[in-house]
């Protein structure tokens, strides 16, 4: 079974990986998890979560990381580095949306890839950050084994992920995030009832 290690730090955004950690989970295929430098964090809908792993305990062979957005991405702590810099070096599918993508402008992960993010203005003053013509103003981009989103992109992000990483067909992908963008009657209505 696959395993998707979801890295949510204190104070994330509890909307922006629902979409892709419930689709994933619902698969036979794969197993979600959550992953953190703390064993409870608190999003910022108020949701406190027990954290399956705390950074450094993760298996080794985890097939996914997601990094969800939030308020404490502004994070120096070695053990989120190295957790982040292995995953790249391993070539594992990676997602981030929204403060995680700071994060990794920030750390001068993005150098080589073409990405998104909520503004490239913001990332200004960092000194590791040498990519500014391959930044795209869309709402999700993916980029080898990397997908970027800003904060508003939950469904553009669950899409381009489940696409890096082979859940299904592309069709099948697509119907799925018609349904999530436009409801269910304006699903039917294009591709008749899913059950």
């Amino acid at each position: 079974m696959k395993q998707a290690l979801f890295l949510i730090l204190d104070e994330y955004a509890d909307w922006e990986g629902a979409y892709l950690s419930s689709t994933l989970n619902q698969s036979e295929d794969w197993s979600v998890h959550t992953i953190s430098l703390e064993d409870t964090v608190s999003s910022i809908g108020g949701f406190k979560t027990a954290v399956d792993y705390i950074i450094g305990s993760e298996p080794e062979d985890f097939n996914l990381l997601v990094m969800v957005g939030g308020n404490t991405w502004n994070n120096d702590h070695k053990k989120l580095f190295h957790l982040i810099k292995t995953a790249f070096q391993n070539n594992i599918p990676i997602g981030a949306i929204c403060g995680g993508v700071d994060y990794l402008a920030k750390n001068g992960f993005l150098n080589d890839y073409n990405h998104t993010g909520n503004s490239v203005d913001a990332w200004n003053d960092y000194e590791n950050y040498h990519a500014k013509s391959s930044f795209f103003q869309q709402q999700a981009v993916k980029d080898k084994n990397l997908v970027t989103a800003n904060g508003t992109a939950p469904i553009e992000f669950t899409h381009l992920v489940l696409e890096l990483v082979a859940f299904d067909t592309s069709e099948n992908i697509k119907r799925m995030m018609y349904m999530y963008k436009y409801g269910f009657y304006h699903y039917c209505e294009k591709y008749g009832g899913p059950f």
